[in-house]
């Protein structure tokens, strides 16, 4: 891949490249669309990993996304001046426009997840399965479409509503940068590919919907990712990092919370925070209340795997920009192991704690209501437009909640994503709103 195609100032759904300007580049106003678009605004009422109701110490979607992109700022940054040392010595690039680049990419990384985190992934997946009427929901969709549905992916929602659902009155939504949306896409590949090629950590899920296909194709023939086979490219190299920035931050933040929340003992955490940095700080000593020890282990561990992580980037660009990278980033890391430690640590501390269990089955039975009913609603409104027959009641009223439901029916697929467009949009708080609304309770 040419770094000079990666890096297209050019906006998706516009038919001219932005200028690169030192004060203001194209991918920094990138960063400002995306922090002032309404989607990035509802993660402040999304579940990260603990509920609001917990604690309000701990992080939500909002402040993840924010951290993450802070991180991804110093990745891309690092990387950017290899890069142009490299490849684009005397170009009006500067290792800036890289760390905008990626910190964009990272601010929009969960902006297309649902309400309770990646359980409520897991619901909807769930719904279209195996839930009530599965059999009779797929009637028309092609193969392809129903495994949109069946293996739902808030990575391939979140490129949605870059691309459409934002600003959906302009082609383009929110007219990313080429290179910013390339970058944003960890998986740049549909629901049903042929074969996987081995080690390629950008096939572990799908990150394009059948819907908008197209548009990706588009956006990898302009930036020139390399195809693996149809509708499925190899990353853009950028991606990783973006990939990174997110592994940091919830690896280290993760027992951070666990500790704050008195999941996680305090010597356990500072034993694998100190051990990720071979030894305590020099000053650590002078730190006295544990909850400031652990904070000041934690910001000591992001900075020392930012490093590590541009060195990684260093190392393997090449085999990157040639597709042959295998893993992600941090599979490399000298503290690999570590990372298993605490991922094994938290699924049996934190994720599966009972207090989360208590919530992922409210939240379940929250969004299963509310799927059910738009569903049937929309069925009933399918089945109208075609005998000429009228709405009952109930399903008349749904509508008028439901966004466009004035409007003529559309093709199923096409209504079945406006279902998933509605429920994935919601915040925690206004799931649990709309869900009292439609059990009629006061």
């Amino acid at each position: 891949m040419d770094w000079t195609r990666l890096l297209s100032t050019r906006r998706f759904g516009q038919d001219h490249n932005d200028p690169v300007i030192a004060s203001r580049s194209p991918f920094h106003k990138d960063q400002d669309r995306i922090v002032f678009s309404s989607a990035f605004r509802r993660l402040q009422d999304k579940t990260q990993v603990h509920t609001l109701a917990e604690s309000d110490y701990v992080r939500t979607r909002l402040t993840h996304s924010m951290e993450v992109a802070s991180v991804g700022r110093s990745l891309g940054a690092n990387a950017g001046q290899v890069i142009i040392d490299r490849h684009l010595r005397g170009s009006d690039y500067t290792p800036a426009d890289f760390g905008h680049i990626v910190s964009a990419a990272c601010l929009a990384h969960d902006i297309g997840n649902p309400p309770f985190g990646h359980f409520g992934e897991e619901v909807i997946r769930h719904w279209f399965a195996r839930g009530r009427d599965a059999m009779c929901r797929a009637d028309g969709l092609t193969e392809a479409q129903i495994r949109d549905f069946e293996m739902f992916e808030g990575n391939a929602q979140g490129f949605r509503v870059l691309t459409k659902l934002q600003n959906w009155r302009n082609s383009g939504g929110l007219r990313l940068t080429y290179a910013t949306l390339g970058a944003f896409t960890k998986y740049p590949r549909t629901s049903i590919i042929g074969e996987l090629a081995p080690g390629d950590s950008g096939a572990k899920k799908f990150g394009v919907m059948q819907s908008e296909i197209e548009m990706f194709r588009e956006i990898a023939a302009e930036l020139g990712l390399l195809k693996r086979s149809e509708d499925y490219w190899c990353r853009h190299p950028l991606a990783y990092l973006v990939e990174a920035a997110d592994d940091i931050c919830y690896t280290i933040v993760d027992i951070e919370d666990g500790f704050k929340l008195g999941r996680l003992s305090f010597n356990e955490v500072e034993d694998i925070l100190i051990r990720i940095l071979g030894s305590p700080p020099k000053r650590y000593n002078e730190v006295e209340a544990p909850s400031e020890r652990i904070s000041y282990l934690r910001a000591k561990c992001i900075g020392r795997l930012i490093g590590e992580v541009s060195d990684i980037f260093k190392d393997h660009e090449a085999v990157i920009l040639a597709g042959n990278f295998k893993g992600d980033l941090l599979d490399h890391s000298r503290r690999a192991d570590i990372f298993k430690e605490i991922h094994t640590l938290c699924q049996r501390e934190i994720y599966r704690h009972p207090e989360r269990i208590r919530v992922e089955l409210s939240g379940a039975e929250i969004l299963t209501t509310i799927l059910d009913a738009f569903y049937e609603a929309n069925l009933d409104r399918e089945t109208a437009h075609r005998t000429g027959s009228a709405l009952p009641p109930r399903s008349e009223v749904l509508m008028t909640l439901f966004p466009d439901g004035a409007d003529a029916p559309r093709p199923r697929y096409d209504w079945l994503l406006d279902i998933t467009d509605f429920v994935s949009g919601m915040t925690d708080s206004f799931a649990v709103r709309q869900f009292r609304e439609i059990r009629g309770i006061a």
